[in-house]
């Protein structure tokens, strides 16, 4: 199996980068953690320029996809630069909906399914429309960033509802992930097909957040590694110390033992291999730990300095924990892999 990118995913991941170096992305998550979704929007519709929303949407509905490894490759950038929204929650939504269409839905209810996809899978390819999923089983009774999403789809059982409303926002380990529980709502669809394009779903979100842990780890070790080059004890800079540069390098072990395992997780999913819930929960997990990892490491290493909220650090690291846990706990994830 190839685990290397081919050029033209690499050169993808550079444009990603520079776009989003450029874009500041920093000051579109602290406006995003207050409220103001209107930098993250634009931020949004660049992304979706460059292709990336549309990786998630089949070609029929103005998309590029489905291209797991494409959006893997993707969500690795958006998580080095921390980018806000329910990104995840979009393109898991856009596999949801997909599935459903080409089911035609269930019973009665399957021309809703047809139409939602209709509507809604060319404005998520775009950049037009923000959406949020909610899947109880998979993510807990809350959807991401409800406050600020076009539609709001909940699938609880075999039953898929758009939200009509969102309750309150609740207090989070990330401010920029805000948290609200999806309420009322119109039903779209009952039947065995809704319980299993779900959690067709949720493989495809703890696939994005697997990588998007990946790129949030190495934004981390990054960072870490240039300011261990710039802080001095004793006359030198502590980067020279060998407890250093054995917590930096085990965190560089961690991240590279990761990568391999999500791209591995990618092509599983692109084949429809019959293992590839398992080598995704493997992927979900090593990642998540790995970042996790990072972040402790990070905010040692910086000391005092790591705890201010004035420093940029701070964004990546209060992320770590959440991407970790969502989509799929360490312990559910590992569950999962030795399920026989």
């Amino acid at each position: 199996m190839r685990f290397l990118l081919d050029d033209e995913q690499r050169e993808f991941a550079r444009s990603l980068d520079g776009m989003l170096t450029a874009a500041g992305a920093p000051a579109a998550v602290r406006a995003w953690a207050a409220g103001d979704a209107t930098p993250g929007r634009a931020l949004w519709s660049r992304l979706a320029e460059a292709g990336v929303l549309a990786l998630a949407v089949p070609e029929r509905h103005d998309g590029l996809g489905p291209l797991p490894l494409e959006l893997a490759v993707a969500f690795t950038e958006l998580g080095r630069h921390a980018v806000p929204g329910p990104l995840v929650e979009t393109v898991a939504a856009a596999a949801l909906l997909d599935r459903l269409d080409d089911s035609g839905g269930s019973g009665s209810s399957g021309s809703g399914v047809r139409e939602a996809a209709a509507a809604w899978l060319p404005q998520i390819a775009s950049g037009k429309a923000v959406v949020s999923l909610c899947v109880p089983a998979a993510c807990g009774p809350y959807a991401l960033d409800a406050d600020a999403a076009d539609a709001v789809f909940v699938v609880e059982g075999d039953t898929l509802r758009l939200a009509e409303t969102a309750g309150p926002v609740q207090p989070s380990a990330d401010p920029a992930r805000r948290l609200a529980r999806p309420l009322g709502g119109t039903v779209l669809a009952r039947g065995p097909e809704v319980g299993a394009a779900a959690a067709h779903a949720a493989e495809v979100a703890a696939l994005a957040t697997a990588a998007q842990s990946l790129g949030l780890g190495r934004a981390l070790l990054d960072r870490t590694v240039e300011y261990v080059k710039q802080r001095t004890q004793f006359g030198v800079a502590i980067g020279s110390f060998q407890a250093v540069k054995h917590r930096l390098a085990d965190t560089l072990i961690a991240l590279e033992f990761a990568r391999p395992l999500l791209h591995s997780a990618a092509l599983a999913l692109a084949e429809g291999a019959a293992h590839a819930s398992a080598e995704i929960a493997a992927a979900k997990v090593t990642a998540g730990e790995a970042a996790y990892a990072a972040a402790r490491t990070a905010l040692q290493l910086h000391g005092a300095v790591g705890y201010t909220e004035e420093l940029d650090l701070a964004l990546w690291i209060r992320k770590a924990r959440p991407l970790r846990d969502a989509w799929g706990t360490p312990a559910a994830c590992r569950a999962r892999v030795l399920a026989p």
